[in-house]
């Protein structure tokens, strides 16, 4: 069985989860290292040229004011953004270099900065965001029209030749990925570039990312990859890193796109704990169910009561 798609070509039938399992390719998804990010917005650009994204409807050009992200957020026409974040520098992170002595993340050592005053310094926490093709996806699960679909990689994507533009995914995703284009209505997310994974491809933002700093393969692999690459850093000091998203036991089943962080997720603007939205659907069902059971049997024995008098 199959679903077509005028924008995609048929899909194989992979509803569920069962869509990286046996039988399909192996799980693709991202591991972004954010300590190795520079912030040059080159995975921006190639997003958008690739897949023919419109600029947003405020004007791109403008700065927000929210230091040299002129992006602000994902949405509908961004589906890659890099953060700028400045923060004051800790006073007891360490500075990390690799083996060539060139700098992994901007840290003091002893007061100072790369060799600068660390007195009032601050450094910058750049992070290129996405959506997470999360393992179980809230917006897969409310869509009523079959719009989102989970791929033979393990992907979600939406379709928007079907999308009705409800919105019910926009409400449901748990980071606030998916967002609709306000002169269509339908909604709009990263597709992970399925048109490029189907050709052999590796998607846009991660090939033209000059630091590795976005990396593309197989989910498994990357995993591995991120553990090393954190083990790392805790070696050499920098005991803030952290992993974000690479769990299979979180509350979306482990993420599809997930990062290395060098703080709080609050501070990168990603919620600490996600869930998936629609996790306790089936209890409210259950309790609606038995509510309207309950009414039901009251207005039952109410009949009952008036029709037994004499």
């Amino acid at each position: 069985m199959t679903t077509s798609s005028r924008l995609y070509g048929p899909l194989d039938d992979v509803s569920g989860d069962a869509g990286y399992g046996d039988g399909h390719p192996q799980r693709v998804g991202f591991f972004t290292d954010t300590s190795v990010c520079i912030g040059c917005k080159a995975c921006e650009v190639a997003c958008k040229e690739w897949n023919g994204l419109p600029d947003p409807e405020s004007d791109a050009l403008v700065l927000t004011g929210m230091s040299y992200d002129n992006t602000g957020a994902l949405g509908a026409s961004s589906w890659r953004h890099v953060a700028f974040i400045e923060q004051a520098v800790p006073p007891a992170s360490a500075l990390s270099r690799d083996e060539n002595g060139d700098l992994i993340i901007s840290a003091t050592v002893d007061g100072e900065v790369d060799g600068t005053d660390g007195a009032g310094s601050t450094r910058w926490l750049m992070a290129s965001d996405v959506c997470k093709h999360c393992t179980h996806a809230g917006c897969l699960d409310v869509c009523p029209t079959g719009a989102l679909v989970r791929t033979e990689f393990g992907t979600v994507i939406v379709q928007p030749d079907v999308c009705n533009g409800c919105a019910y995914c926009v409400s449901a995703c748990p980071f606030g990925v998916i967002d609709r284009r306000e002169d269509d209505g339908r909604a709009w997310k990263c597709t992970m570039c399925y048109d490029r994974l189907r050709g052999g491809l590796e998607p846009a933002c991660a090939k033209a990312c000059p630091t590795d700093s976005i990396q593309f393969g197989p989910l498994d692999e990357l995993r591995a990859t991120a553990e090393a690459r954190l083990s790392e850093l805790h070696a050499a000091g920098v005991t803030e890193a952290r992993l974000y998203g690479n769990d299979p036991e979180d509350g979306i089943g482990g993420a599809g796109a997930f990062f290395l962080l060098l703080d709080e997720p609050q501070v990168y603007g990603l919620p600490p704990d996600p869930v998936v939205t629609t996790r306790d659907l089936p209890s409210m069902w259950r309790w609606a169910g038995l509510a309207a059971g309950v009414v039901a049997a009251g207005v039952a024995v109410a009949i009952a009561g008036r029709t037994g008098r004499p």
